[in-house]
């Protein structure tokens, strides 16, 4: 299948397009293999791109001999209106549209057609947990970090590097990953500059009672010796979390006190 096939109308001039809450623009539509664009053609031009994928729904609106309007429904909700001057090109960028927003290949959708210009980086080095953490790691002696994961054996969604607590060993880490799905131990993600800490990790694996007492510490170390309370943020909703309460959650009992929120 080629594209060229269904694009009747590359381009149109005359196009009025009409969005909510803005005021109507006159510009050139241009119809390719997954976008139609939109482009005001002034000096500071304003462009709209929509993939075809994102068309919902195509209505025609015909206005005799002078052409007609053809009000795209997206599936963000948008509805774009364009007012297209003769009757030959509204009728062919309508079927345009219609023919491109339903192709079912999945093998001509746009992401098969993209390239990328990104030049083959390496996303990895973006990203230094030492670069990144070394202030922290100099101005407190409660946080380390940990090259448990350099291989990814013990978790393999997690970066080679963590931050984990000082007091907190690398077997007892270990210990930790068996206890959460997927090996998903908590680490820290945040740290605000007064001293509150944002972590992640996985729910515990599932068992009658199961509890760990390294994953307890980790735990308990991350709140630190104030007295403060934290906050167990459950992302899983309500009613999956409360399927799950047999085993994979924690309890707050063996932890100091806190607040859980589930479903947020």
């Amino acid at each position: 299948m080629e594209f060229a096939d269904f694009i009747r109308t590359p381009k149109c001039d005359r196009v009025v397009l009409h969005q909510p809450l803005c005021p109507p623009l006159d510009g050139t539509l241009c119809i390719t293999g997954h976008h139609f664009i939109f482009s005001s053609r002034q000096e500071e031009a304003q462009e709209v791109w929509v993939l075809h994928r994102m068309i919902d729904g195509v209505e025609r609106r015909p206005n005799g001999m002078m052409g007609g309007a053809v009000a795209v429904k997206c599936k963000d909700l948008r509805v774009l209106v364009l007012d297209i001057y003769g009757v030959e090109e509204f009728n062919n960028i309508a079927h345009t549209l219609e023919t491109l927003s339903n192709v079912d290949d999945i093998r001509l959708a746009y992401p098969f057609f993209f390239r990328s210009n990104l030049g083959g980086e390496d996303d990895w080095s973006e990203f230094s947990t030492e670069h990144e953490f070394s202030k922290l790691i100099l101005s407190s002696d409660e946080w380390r970090i940990s090259h448990l994961n350099s291989d990814f054996k013990v978790c393999e969604s997690y970066p080679r590097s963590v931050v984990v607590p000082s007091s907190v060993t690398d077997e007892e880490l270990i210990r930790v990953a068996l206890f959460r799905h997927g090996g998903r131990f908590p680490v820290l993600s945040y740290r605000h500059d007064k001293g509150s800490i944002l972590l992640r990790s996985s729910q515990p694996m599932t068992g009658n009672q199961r509890r760990c007492r390294e994953d307890e510490k980790l735990i308990n170390a991350a709140l630190g010796s104030s007295g403060q309370k934290g906050y167990i943020i459950d992302t899983r909703t309500q009613n999956l979390a409360m399927s799950a309460k047999v085993g994979n959650y924690i309890r707050q009992a063996h932890r100091k006190p806190g607040h859980v929120s589930q479903g947020s």
